[in-house]
């Protein structure tokens, strides 16, 4: 007596598969509900809203439509906060924590294993400080009775300098590079070390310089790494509250005043939320006006 094979519908089966792989995916699916979707619905929410902390705008919520936007549009210190958080961003971000974390990868590249661990971790020690903590040390070190300024006596007849009074924006820029230098370096360290060595031994007997096989071989194969190195540096900078508030808490004056500064004294100084919610919403948009440009100009799959 012979049986014949049971056949299994490709369509049942693929709609089993869809089903059993929801139902794990279900739980992450609900903590971005929660964490994430929501929050954000509500922010968009709130910033067409009166919300506010005091007064008798906070015991009646009302729908005030494009209110908070056009206050926005004729408010002057927004356009200077704005211009702030870019400069901030492009010095310690896109140029520094870059710039710096992949000469540092590429230098640590054929050293050995014990000069990559102490360089690396030195490294990354700033990285896994809290900021709160980095920040403190920056005062501490920037202030005009600081570190800084005690070498400065040693190696001669110098004058204290109050850093954070005269060089606001430097010393925040400063400081988030060294925190955030590491990021990079881990990240370009992969990259390099994906590359095939014998691609650069072929550049290398070609006759080509040290600098020719960095811009012509090195730079174009971890092309990718660096977008995404960029946008991740540049979302995680344009947030920065609690470093550029503990320094200098946006001034002096409005000096540091970068849009998540602005945001907090809008939002929880003021007491307007409403207010600070639709700052952050320009937040949002720039940060996905430098994914958009990095994706599209320097044409890299992420």
């Amino acid at each position: 007596m012979t049986t014949k094979p049971i056949s299994i519908d490709k369509n049942q089966k693929k709609l089993s598969d869809n089903t059993k792989s929801a139902i794990f995916l279900s739980p992450t699916f609900l903590l971005l509900l929660i964490f994430f979707v929501t929050p954000m619905l509500l922010t968009i929410l709130f910033s067409f809203t009166n919300l506010a902390l005091t007064g008798a705008q906070s015991q009646r919520l009302e729908f005030i439509g494009f209110d908070n936007f056009v206050r926005m549009f004729n408010d002057t210190q927004l356009y200077s906060s704005i211009g702030k958080t870019l400069i901030f961003v492009i010095l310690s971000a896109i140029l520094g924590q870059s710039i710096l974390g992949f000469v540092l990868a590429y230098l640590m590249k054929e050293k050995n294993a014990a000069f990559r661990r102490i360089i690396g971790t030195s490294v990354i020690t700033a990285w896994v400080t809290p900021e709160i903590v980095v920040a403190f040390t920056w005062v501490a070190f920037l202030g005009e009775n600081g570190t800084l300024n005690s070498i400065l006596s040693f190696l001669g007849e110098f004058e204290p300098i109050a850093f954070l009074f005269q060089y606001p924006m430097i010393s925040i820029v400063v400081a988030n590079i060294w925190r955030g230098t590491a990021f990079s370096m881990m990240a370009f360290q992969a990259a390099l070390d994906d590359i095939p060595i014998e691609v650069e031994e072929a550049a290398l007997m070609d006759g080509a310089s040290r600098w020719q096989r960095i811009i012509n071989v090195t730079i174009p194969m971890v092309k990718g790494t660096i977008v995404t190195n960029w946008m991740l540096v540049t979302l995680q900078s344009l947030g920065v509250f609690t470093l550029i508030y503990t320094m200098t808490g946006g001034g002096p004056g409005n000096t540091t005043m970068t849009l998540p500064v602005y945001m907090y004294q809008q939002a929880f100084v003021s007491y307007q939320l409403g207010y600070g919610t639709a700052i952050s919403l320009i937040i949002l948009l720039i940060g996905a006006v430098f994914g958009i440009l990095y994706t599209r100009v320097l044409k890299a799959k992420i």
